[in-house]
């Protein structure tokens, strides 16, 4: 019963953010600026249970595959909290720290590692799961 008004509540959000998003562009901008905030604790509670998951499955195949996601999600909250940094505050941690173009690096090295890194766990998953 829980699920299906989660899911009831999920859907209606989704279906009205475009309506939303179609007023006034002041209230849209606010409208993303709470979405992007309210995105951290939620990043923040799937990276610790995946943490968890990677734990109690203590580092079998499966265990492997959940610790190279767990480790790629980490990486993608840090960049989560970055744009949300930059979006609010103007704070921009790669630029401040490397230089724009070094930040831009540090950006794309930031995706591809968490790209990796989640694709290796589904593949270490998904080839045990075979098996």
């Amino acid at each position: 019963m829980i699920s299906r008004r989660l899911l009831t509540i999920a859907l209606l959000t989704v279906c009205t953010i475009p309506a939303y998003s179609m007023g006034d562009t002041e209230s849209a901008t606010a409208f993303n600026a709470v979405m992007g905030l309210l995105e951290l604790p939620f990043l923040g509670i799937a990276l610790v249970f995946s943490f968890l998951n990677a734990q109690a499955l203590k580092g079998g195949k499966f265990g492997k595959g959940m610790s190279y996601l767990a480790w790629g999600f980490m990486v993608m909250a840090v960049g989560h909290l970055h744009m949300q940094l930059d979006y609010h505050f103007g704070i921009n941690i790669f630029n401040s720290l490397l230089g724009v173009t070094g930040g831009q690096v540090a950006w794309f090295l930031a995706l591809v590692v968490t790209w990796g890194l989640s694709g290796l766990g589904f593949y270490q998953i998904w080839k045990v799961s075979k098996s």
